[in-house]
């Protein structure tokens, strides 16, 4: 089975690979199927042998994607940008997005993650955790300036979506952001591992 991450951050792999149950040490670039594979089970295509590869693709939607619709869009583009990459290489794509959005009944606005799985024909989406954005860094970005800049800026460091991301230094490191990634892919595998759908 080869699973195809619309994206070249090593955060987002690690997530799919989380869910998937084949997450090896995160210093390693190898897969590892002697694990659990309850999901993988689930899944179309050979259960001991999975590949999870980095693919970067565009999102096709703006670097700061507002609100839920445009956040989910990057997600679908970029799930369906793997499958375009090399048709038939992927039994799976996966995209997953990072935005900022509004809730109903919430003032401000919040961290939004969105994750979409596709096999060509059939489409699962699941949400991560959401973090509610101190006023300051919702005041950038309302002003146009993007997440991950403001974070490295209010942190004096570089990177900061390709480690712990907003949501680890929201949280003083308490919401791993692979961890939350991956719960948002869990989520949009729910159509390829249950009969529910």
């Amino acid at each position: 089975m080869r699973v195809g991450v619309g994206s070249g951050n090593p955060v987002k792999r690690r997530a799919v690979e989380q869910a998937l149950g084949t997450a090896s040490d995160p210093d390693s670039e190898a897969d590892r199927t002697d694990g659990d594979t309850a999901v993988l089970d689930g899944l179309a295509g050979d259960p001991s042998t999975v590949a999870v590869d980095a693919v970067p693709v565009p999102s096709g939607v703006s670097e700061q994607p507002t609100g839920h619709a445009e956040t989910i869009a990057g997600a679908e583009n970029r799930a369906a940008a793997v499958l375009d990459s090399e048709p038939d290489a992927y039994d799976l794509g996966v995209g997953i997005e990072g935005g900022v959005a509004r809730f109903d009944g919430a003032d401000g606005f919040f961290l939004v993650m969105w994750a979409v799985a596709s096999d060509g024909s059939q489409v699962g989406r699941g949400a991560g955790p959401s973090l509610e954005l101190p006023t300051d860094i919702a005041a950038r970005i309302a002003s146009g300036e993007e997440l991950g800049p403001v974070m490295d800026d209010l942190l004096d460091t570089e990177g900061v979506a390709r480690r712990g991301g907003a949501a680890g230094a929201l949280t003083n490191g308490r919401v791993d952001r692979a961890d939350a990634l991956a719960a948002a892919v869990a989520g949009a595998f729910g159509p390829f591992v249950s009969d529910l759908y």
